[in-house]
């Protein structure tokens, strides 16, 4: 049986930070982005880490192990 690939959509979207942890990007900072103040905005910047239950998937899509 070949190898798998890794899925380069969820290459593109996650990083995976020292501790293990997989890091996000927040949606909501592409467009119309003049109604939103400066302080939601960089809020946005920050991004987020993957929900727990989400974690072992996203894994499975980057690593393939």
């Amino acid at each position: 049986m070949p190898k798998m690939k890794t899925k380069s959509a969820a290459k593109k979207r996650f990083r995976t930070t020292a501790s293990g942890k997989i890091k996000r990007a927040c949606s909501g900072k592409n467009h119309i982005l003049t109604k939103k103040d400066r302080k939601r905005k960089n809020r946005l910047c920050d991004g987020a880490l993957v929900d727990a239950t989400q974690q072992k998937t996203i894994q499975t899509l980057i690593y393939n192990k």
